[in-house]
């Protein structure tokens, strides 16, 4: 057997970029380090060279190396790509340090450029898409800060005289342009920070660890650069080395993200060796619930819920054959639909942190393949047994409800038409002589009409007792125990009326307990017991007869116990040979 995983949103990874362009970002991304290092030590403007090449090299490396992974690892995010990008545009900002005109001029020009990345990548983490329309206004907005107020600035001439695009001499401008600038950007952080909080919220608690600590990261990250730059502008910071400081902190800091992204694909690589603890577990044909477990474990995702689909009804069903409907029951979380050639087999509801990890997804889902075909037999099985229990509920339903339409029919037609034959006749004997012959055919006619009258309105009372629709359980009993083969002890403790179908079952149960007595028992006695206990009615009748009954023997305890399963009750029979017969239904009432 041969199956497949295919998500809703991604029907088919593509494939990862060749070897040779993930080896070229490498070697790039090393020779702009040593890029990096050589301008630090040849600048004419950079104080204490060795620490601005660290932390500048800290950046591009750490952003450059882990994008060129996740683009590897994770072909179909864009989320690599835009590490990469940032890493670069961490090291296009050092070429500010050049002593020639045109490096320095491009490096001033992309100064803000990076911070604005690293928003972006912040934001679009785990898939590199912006998903909300602000998300995508607000990254825009702050591109357009970053890069066009900064040429801007450049046209007023106010980052010194190696900047080659200077059109004006309006060096306050410029400066007053760049407090704008560092406080628009500000903001934009802190928006930024806004969002990934309500994105936590909202999210819940991601499944990895790993997750939790990359969305602190990169809170942390823009709360840094927001007072980086805020200081920049307002110079709440006293003294260049104070300034210096938080500059520092602030690229180690970013540095830190990419760094813990690899943590957390590390960790999904390990908990894909979890894969094969699962084949082990699942060589033992789990049961479904266990199955369902396992694969929990195995994902890391105790809120997993596992469905399976059903083709015979066209539709979805849960471990307990509930039919589910996949909108219903996801919700925030995602569905990943299981294939198998091109129809569906089952579907996973897990947290939606999962969906940055498919491989590990594709594997759990591969080594279950044949046990979720086996828990979907047993989901298969578990719907048919419901739908046999409701039809098996919905006879006993429609039995009852045409016994009820046989008694009103018998009470309103034939015997009232009977008594008002009798009442004719006994107008027509009253005119006759007495002691004539037709006075006397007359009476015999009466009396074989008042006979079959008896034994109509006895009729009656075995399809459908009036009594019990109209004046409840206890009665009836009564009314069953006074005409009983034997003297019958009788208990009813209910507290008040159930409904129709429990009260008819109760009835039925020692109707014919109680016929069963008088034929076979040999009895001198009986105890019918009817309580409520915990939850349930208890339905018990006991003879001191001479046992050995056989439940199997008849229709009537068949029958019987067929009414009391239909509502999920339970019907037992003690019967020792010489030590009378107990009959006892439970039947929920809850």
């Amino acid at each position: 057997m041969s199956a497949y995983l295919q998500h809703p949103r991604r029907a088919a990874h593509p494939a990862p970029p060749p070897p040779v362009v993930l080896w070229a970002l490498a070697v790039a991304a090393c020779a702009a380090a040593s890029a990096v290092v050589v301008l630090a030590l040849t600048s004419d403007h950079v104080t204490e060279p060795g620490i601005q090449a660290a932390l500048m090299d800290w950046g591009v490396l750490a952003y450059v190396l882990a994008g060129t992974v996740a683009w590897w690892r994770r072909p179909a995010s864009r989320f690599g790509p835009l590490m990469i990008a940032a890493g670069f545009a961490f090291f296009a900002t050092s070429l500010s340090w050049s002593n020639a005109g045109v490096p320095f001029t491009i490096g001033v020009a992309v100064d803000l450029l990076p911070a604005v990345l690293f928003l972006h990548v912040f934001l679009a983490f785990p898939t590199g898409r912006l998903e909300r329309p602000f998300e995508r206004v607000l990254v825009a907005a702050a591109y357009v800060v970053a890069l066009g107020l900064q040429l801007v600035g450049l046209a007023l001439d106010g980052f010194g005289p190696d900047n080659l695009v200077a059109l004006t001499s309006q060096p306050e401008a410029a400066y007053t342009l760049l407090r704008a600038q560092l406080v628009a950007l500000s903001a934009s952080f802190l928006a930024g920070i806004a969002l990934l909080a309500v994105r936590r919220r909202d999210a819940g608690r991601p499944v990895r660890r790993s997750v939790g600590l990359l969305v602190d990261a990169f809170a942390f990250g823009l709360v840094m650069l927001a007072v980086l730059y805020l200081s920049g502008a307002y110079g709440f910071l006293q003294g260049q080395i104070a300034f210096e400081t938080i500059r520092r902190a602030t690229f180690f800091v970013l540095g830190l993200a990419p760094i813990v992204f690899l943590a957390g694909l590390l960790q999904a690589r390990l908990a894909r060796s979890a894969v094969g603890d699962l084949l082990v577990e699942l060589r033992a044909s789990p049961a479904p619930a266990d199955l369902r477990n396992a694969l929990a474990h195995a994902l890391g995702d105790p809120s997993l819920t596992l469905v399976y689909w059903l083709a015979e009804y066209r539709t979805w069903a849960d471990l307990d054959g509930r039919r589910v409907t996949l909108t219903d029951v996801a919700g925030e979380r995602s569905t990943t639909m299981i294939d198998r050639g091109d129809e569906h087999v089952a579907a996973l509801l897990h947290e939606a942190a999962l969906d940055d990890e498919p491989e590990l997804l594709e594997a759990v889902v591969a080594a279950a393949a044949i046990a979720i075909e086996n828990a979907q037999l047993h989901a298969e099985l578990q719907a048919r047994l419901d739908e046999l229990h409701g039809s098996r509920a919905r006879i006993v339903e429609a039995g009852d409800s045409e016994r009820r339409r046989l008694e009103r029919n018998l009470h309103d037609g034939a015997q009232q038409r009977l008594v008002s034959l009798s009442l004719g006749l006994r107008l027509v004997a009253n005119r006759l002589p007495p002691g004539s012959d037709a006075e006397e055919l007359l009476s015999a006619a009466r009396g074989e009409l008042a006979a079959s009258l008896s034994e109509l309105r006895e009729l009656a009372q075995g399809i459908h007792p009036a009594v019990l629709s109209d004046h409840g359980l206890a009665v009836a009993l009564e009314s069953v125990a006074a005409r009983a083969p034997v003297p019958v002890e009788l208990k009813v403790d209910l507290g008040g009326r159930l409904a129709p179908p429990l009260e008819v079952a109760a009835y039925y149960l020692v109707c014919e307990a109680l016929t069963n007595v008088g034929k076979y028992a040999n009895a001198s006695s009986a105890t019918v017991e009817v309580v409520r206990d915990d939850g349930h009615v208890v339905v018990e009748v006991r003879d001191d007869g001479a046992g050995g009954a056989d439940p199997d023997g008849g229709s009537g305890l068949r029958g019987l116990a067929d009414r009391v399963e239909a509502l999920d009750g339970q019907l037992r029979i003690w019967s020792p040979p010489g030590g009378g017969t107990s009959v006892r239904a439970e039947l929920p009432c809850a």
